[in-house]
């Protein structure tokens, strides 16, 4: 491993050391109701602090933990690992948003919406590709679109019942060393 590259996986280490906080996995309030204060304060997360949701591990009954399940016994969903979304070329549109496939799980009857909010900067919310044909209840995958990099509050709700989880979202071209400039 290069110098470079040392540096690169220590930074990106660091970064994601710090950002872990807490997680709301037993959210299933009406969706009128207010969001919780240690989920949504008025006040952005301090500059480098991404209040990650940990996986509660929660599954979808018959399905299997896969060790980044989250739920609420109404929804759940899958969460990259530690939390961290990670997009490489594929995944990165030529606007510069980042795209990716989102699963989830709902034992409620009703379509999932999906919404979400940056917590540490300024970005237009996310957009969410909701495909039909999954009936009402079960499975149903997503696509979501994080209008930039950052740190993403995102929920999802069916009827009454919602499912709120904090992301990072970052562009591995800027923490991952290109092929051609590592050394053998």
């Amino acid at each position: 491993m290069t110098v470079r590259a040392l540096l690169v996986a220590v930074a990106a280490a660091l970064v994601v050391a710090g950002c872990f906080g807490g997680s709301d996995g037993t959210d299933a309030r009406p969706a009128g109701e207010t969001e919780s204060p240690s989920l949504a304060s008025a006040a952005p997360p301090r500059p480098g602090i991404c209040p990650l949701t940990l996986p509660n591990e929660r599954t979808p009954r018959g399905q299997a933990n896969a060790g980044m399940n989250h739920g609420n016994g109404k929804l759940w969903t899958t969460m990259w690992p530690h939390n961290v979304l990670i997009a490489s070329g594929s995944y990165i549109q030529p606007d510069g948003s980042v795209w990716m496939k989102w699963p989830w799980w709902r034992s409620v009857r009703g379509r999932l919406t999906v919404t979400g909010r940056r917590l540490d900067g300024d970005a237009p919310p996310l957009t969410a590709d909701i495909p039909s044909g999954y009936g009402d209840r079960g499975f149903q995958p997503s696509g979501l679109t994080f209008p930039t990099e950052g740190c993403w509050r995102v929920t999802g709700t069916v009827g009454d019942a919602r499912l709120s989880f904090v992301t990072l979202v970052l562009k591995a071209e800027r923490y991952w060393p290109k092929a051609e400039e590592a050394s053998p």
